[in-house]
């Protein structure tokens, strides 16, 4: 049977529609056989004219809707995705933050688990969020077509499964994001030819909107209406392709209540920092005299030769009842640079509840991240070589830049092909040094990286601890990474090179994140178990970082049986 007939014929094979409703959103279902809850969803992969900035363009969406669609599910439902390409661009989708267990063929990610749906093509994506609940989101993970393809994901609790605080008036969908005029295909594929870093955005926006202070977008703004004195519950999201973004509400405290889709000890703030990929719930109280309170979003400019986009996106927190000519009051945010407001957020992420974090470590592995800049090949330097000293930038993970290959590599080990890559990637980096301060710059001779399509084996149910090191080769900045497949425990981070003398870890409650922003300059130490048997993809969530070569993949080995084993790939996986 194939599965692009699945979605049809999951309808046929309905018991019965079950409709669910969860705080106030209606949830429709399939109810099948075995008593699980199916959630049904046609993407349709087309392209859209919008008008921004003062600009008209075409824009790749689903469904036609920018941001897309909303995934709503409760845990332990069935979700079922078929996706349809109707443009000329190849396509994949990635369901950010879900675990996939014993669903890699599901997880998206071009040339890792799967060959990008090609035009005209389509591909059903079918997998259960097994205990996993909160926000997350979609996103297209093919070339930098994530810029406008993608939408939020909730999954709330099972029925009669509260939160762990009282439940809010209100949910709302904060999508942060960035946008450019030009097409981007072509500024992705300029920038890479370029061998230089690539534009800054044209603007940030908040649900899509880029809101009053760029030009011809006065009344592109998005507006939250609230009532006074109500408790409202923000699921914010950052979808944004190269920066990471502050956040704040003119004179409202943000009480964080989750991150990554893992409930948190609440912790009250004037200011959060999300990196791409990484999100948070938040409750704000309307508590402020009847008004409108502007809602910011600006970059964090953790690196210190970035060019950013200066001028912030705003959307308006409204008062039911403020005169409609009234001027947004206006957020305070800290100094753009400002690595203190970040770690002070960070230190208040701590799990709800004390956790059980393993003592005995399997496989330790000490990771480096951070730019190269290459020797220039090109015969046309003045054209491919922009980067200092006329060298090529890339980046890379213990001195290795990724190169995806052509063909899944999920698909290659599971067929046993040989040649697409390997599995000799390092435990650590080959030689140890100030990796901070003293990192080798005469660019190009001594800053240049590997190039390989390498991985890393584990042993089913094998505990590993991972030490990412930011490096100072050519720019120490905050690295928001993110590992598919599996969460981890957060458990130390600090400033400088990572010390095991002196490093301070935190087993008793860290947070269990999938996407963590090791610090400018400095380290942050994970720990995972790894028992989800597949291949799996960890990279910067910088969408250039990762072009640019800052990824692994690593292959968990199946266990015992079939709860344990990598099931067969789906019938109409795309090929390439």
């Amino acid at each position: 049977m194939k599965m692009a007939n699945l979605l049809v014929i999951s309808f046929m094979l309905c018991l019965g529609m079950l409709s669910t409703t969860i705080y106030n959103v209606k949830l429709i279902a399939c109810a099948s056989s075995n008593g699980v809850p199916t959630r049904l969803y046609d993407f349709k992969v087309q392209t859209k004219r919008v008008t921004k900035l003062c600009n008209t363009k075409d824009i790749v969406t689903i469904n036609g809707k920018f941001p897309g669609p909303v995934v709503y599910a409760q845990e332990d439902d069935r979700i079922i995705v078929k996706v349809t390409n109707k443009t000329p661009f190849n396509i994949t989708i990635h369901w950010h933050g879900i675990r996939q267990q014993l669903s890699c063929w599901y997880d998206g990610p071009s040339y890792i688990t799967q060959c990008p749906i090609q035009s005209g093509q389509s591909f059903t994506y079918n997998f259960t969020v097994a205990k996993q609940k909160g926000t997350f989101f979609w996103h297209a993970h093919v070339s930098w077509l994530r810029g406008t393809v993608y939408g939020a994901m909730v999954v709330y609790p099972k029925a009669n499964v509260h939160y762990p605080f009282k439940n809010p008036y209100q949910e709302h969908i904060i999508l942060l994001g960035e946008y450019w005029i030009k097409d981007l295909q072509e500024i992705e594929h300029s920038t890479l030819a370029s061998g230089g870093a690539p534009p800054r955005a044209d603007a940030f926006t908040i649900n899509g909107h880029p809101g009053p202070n760029y030009n011809c977008s006065t009344n592109d703004v998005y507006q939250l209406d609230v009532v006074p004195r109500k408790t409202y519950l923000l699921r914010l999201i950052n979808a944004g392709l190269n920066t990471e973004n502050f956040f704040a509400i003119a004179n409202h405290k943000l009480t964080i209540v989750e991150a990554d889709a893992e409930y948190t000890k609440p912790f009250t703030t004037d200011t959060v920092m999300l990196g791409p990929g990484q999100t948070l719930n938040v409750l704000v109280t309307a508590d402020q005299p009847v008004g409108k309170y502007s809602m910011a979003v600006a970059p964090y400019k953790s690196g210190r030769i970035v060019h950013y986009q200066n001028v912030s996106a705003i959307a308006c927190l409204n008062y039911l009842g403020a005169a409609s000519n009234s001027l947004y009051l206006p957020a305070k945010l800290p100094k753009l640079d400002d690595k203190l407001a970040v770690k002070t957020v960070m230190d208040g992420l701590r799990s709800l509840n004390q956790v059980d974090v393993f003592k005995e470590i399997d496989k330790n592995l000490f990771i480096t991240i951070g730019l190269n800049v290459q020797k220039c090949h090109s015969k046309t330097p003045k054209k491919n070589c922009q980067a200092m000293n006329n060298g090529v930038l890339a980046a890379s993970m213990n001195n290795i830049s990724f190169v995806n290959p052509n063909i899944s590599i999920l698909e290659a080990y599971y067929k046993n092909k040989k040649g697409s890559y390997t599995e000799d990637f390092p435990d650590r980096p080959s030689k140890f040094y100030n990796f901070v301060n003293g990192a080798p710059n005469n660019i190009p001779h001594d800053t240049q990286s590997l190039n390989g399509t390498r991985t890393k084996v584990l042993e089913y149910g094998s505990k590993v601890q991972l030490i990412f090191q930011d490096t100072g080769t050519v720019n120490i900045e905050n690295h928001p990474m993110h590992f598919h497949g599996h969460s981890f425990y957060v458990v130390g981070y600090g400033t400088g090179n990572y010390n095991p003398q002196t490093a301070k870890f935190n087993l008793v409650d860290p947070p269990y994140m999938s996407t963590i922003g090791v610090p400018v300059g400095g380290w942050a130490a994970i720990r995972f178990v790894a028992n989800n048997p597949g291949v799996w993809y960890m990279h910067c969530h910088i969408d250039i970082h990762q072009s640019w070569g800052l990824g692994m993949v690593f292959i968990v080995y199946n266990g015992k049986g079939e709860s344990e084993s990598l099931p067969s790939p789906p019938a109409d996986l795309p090929q390439c």
